[in-house]
């Protein structure tokens, strides 16, 4: 599935432009939260949000990393990874209804909902869940 637009954190718009997050070496990390979470324009933290996939059935908790990421352009940058973030279910279902990249020291950078509708997205046993970055890149900044 293609993930919905990218949402900015109020706090991840600020430290990408104080220099808090450097796109193209720091180590950025994408997880899975269920339609319970907190996640939304005010969290700051990975470990102050609520409600992320159990650490079952092909998910780890955390998440997977990404990248590295590339940035790409002059006056107008696009920042992408090589693959799309993938999960294979196995003994059950995953089921998330946001994803969310955050950096490994903890600071989150976005968030993005899985179905526009809003609804859950779910893997059942033995298939994938995707998350497509878009063809030209996962956001751009200009």
């Amino acid at each position: 599935m293609a993930a919905g637009t990218w949402t900015f954190t109020n706090a991840g718009r600020t430290d990408l432009l104080n220099g808090t997050f450097d796109l193209d070496t720091d180590t950025f990390l994408i997880a899975l939260f269920l339609n319970t979470s907190n996640i939304g324009a005010g969290s700051t933290t990975y470990a102050g949000l609520t409600n992320e996939h159990a650490n079952a059935n092909g998910y780890t908790t955390g998440g997977i990393s990404l990248g590295p990421l590339t940035l790409a352009g002059t006056t107008t940058v696009t920042v992408d990874d090589p693959s799309d973030a993938v999960w294979t279910a196995s003994g059950g279902p995953i089921t998330a209804r946001f994803a969310v990249i955050y950096e490994s020291a903890g600071r989150v950078l976005c968030y993005c909902l899985l179905d526009s509708t809003p609804a859950d997205v779910t893997a059942t046993d033995g298939n994938t869940l995707t998350v497509a970055f878009h063809a030209s890149g996962i956001f751009t900044l200009a």
